[in-house]
């Protein structure tokens, strides 16, 4: 059997263009608002809302998906909205309408999420889904790579042009809504009967849930608590003397490992079983974080940046694909979003609970703990996870 189908080849490189015209954004943003004169304290109100937003529309849009039987629709009106934000930015820098842009960007993210992982798990077999999941991400990833790279390059060339680069941004966008309309969609049977569908319908999927999913997203949401944004790892190693250009190439270089390595290990993950892998990449996730509070070597630190993106690549699509391998899959688009959705939250308060743990003791106490509380994690997961499938064992 055909593992990457071309509506596997055709998601993932939707998912490619539009990482690229966001990551190439993502470096500049906070620069761009603070040049035109918004406080820090609002830049950090705008992403906690916009990521709110992006959180909480993950599990409802994935639960009506599930009850219209149809991904497409919001597939493609997801990467629509994500597109047309881009541009949006730079029109005027009003606060209104500089939130409603970020905010349409997130709630893009929201639209989709749920109903194009359902459309993956649809294309692959219990045995070979950690490889699809796996190189959905690996493409989605090199766009990780690809953006802040070309960001860099053209910032280089013109410095501080960061509305030009708002409408380049829309460009790899536009290619990734016109790859949309070449995905033939294998439509699901709907649910029976008109199904109203609530906002926090995909709250009470959890009471419904098999109680495997319960066990599993319960250690996944306790890993969230404590899995604080990428930014803090920036600001660390900018705190040992990396330049700003630096900081920004360690992060291209760890989205590169991220991406030569999701497929491997989908594929492990596939063979071994995908508590194995995943357990092992959060193992790796500690190592990472006690190396980062002891350490302030430049080369060892580009070292723990290797293993970090090991560990993204043998959580992030096993994950997804662990989920779908133990839920019915008329409920796909649910599960996953769900859990997408109480991650988002639970990412908002783990940012918010590090900031101040920083400010209070200091970035050793906060990297260390995340460390020693991860390793209590992965002792969970081995021995209360286990639903019995076989790609779980």
């Amino acid at each position: 059997m055909k593992i990457i189908t071309r509506t596997v080849l055709l998601l993932s490189m939707v998912s490619l263009f539009t990482d690229v015209s966001s990551e190439m954004l993502y470096p500049v943003i906070p620069i761009y608002l603070q040049s035109i004169h918004f406080s820090v304290l609002f830049i950090g109100m705008l992403e906690g809302i916009a990521e709110a937003t992006a959180g909480l529309t993950k599990g409802y849009f994935g639960k009506l998906s599930d009850n219209l039987g149809s991904r497409m629709p919001f597939v493609r009106l997801g990467y629509s909205l994500s597109a047309i934000s881009k541009p949006m930015m730079a029109f005027f820098t009003f606060p209104l309408w500089i939130f409603t842009a970020r905010s349409l960007d997130r709630l893009g993210k929201g639209i989709r999420t749920g109903a194009r992982d359902a459309m993956l798990s649809s294309e692959a077999t219990p045995e070979s889904k950690g490889r699809v999941f796996g190189f959905h991400r690996s493409m989605d990833t090199l766009g990780a790579v690809i953006g802040p790279a070309a960001a860099l390059l053209f910032l280089f060339f013109y410095p501080s042009h960061y509305k030009s680069l708002f409408y380049i941004a829309f460009i790899p966008g536009v290619i990734s809504i016109f790859c949309t309309f070449f995905i033939k969609e294998k439509r699901a049977i709907p649910k029976a009967g008109i199904i109203k569908t609530r906002f926090f319908d995909f709250i009470r999927y959890w009471q419904t849930s098999p109680p495997a999913y319960r066990r599993l997203v319960t250690g996944l949401l306790l890993f969230a608590l404590i899995n604080s944004s990428d930014m803090f790892l920036i600001l660390r190693i900018k705190a040992v003397g990396f330049s700003d250009t630096a900081a920004i190439g360690v992060y291209i270089f760890y989205n590169l490992v991220y991406a030569l390595f999701s497929y491997p290990l989908g594929h492990l993950g596939d063979r071994i079983g995908f508590k194995k892998v995943f357990v092992t990449g959060l193992l790796l996730f500690a190592g990472v974080y006690v190396g980062m509070a002891f350490n302030s070597n430049i080369y060892l630190l580009f070292a723990l940046f290797f293993l970090y993106g090991i560990y993204a690549a043998a959580t992030d699509g096993i994950s997804k694909a662990w989920i779908s391998n133990i839920t019915d899959k008329k409920d796909t688009g649910t599960a996953i979003g769900a859990y997408a959705g109480f991650q988002s939250i639970c990412s908002l308060a783990a940012s918010t609970l590090a900031g101040l743990v920083w400010f209070q003791f200091g970035s050793l106490v906060l990297f260390f703990a995340t460390g020693i509380i991860t390793v209590l994690i992965a002792v969970y997961m081995l021995v209360m996870v286990n639903s019995g499938v076989k790609n779980t064992n």
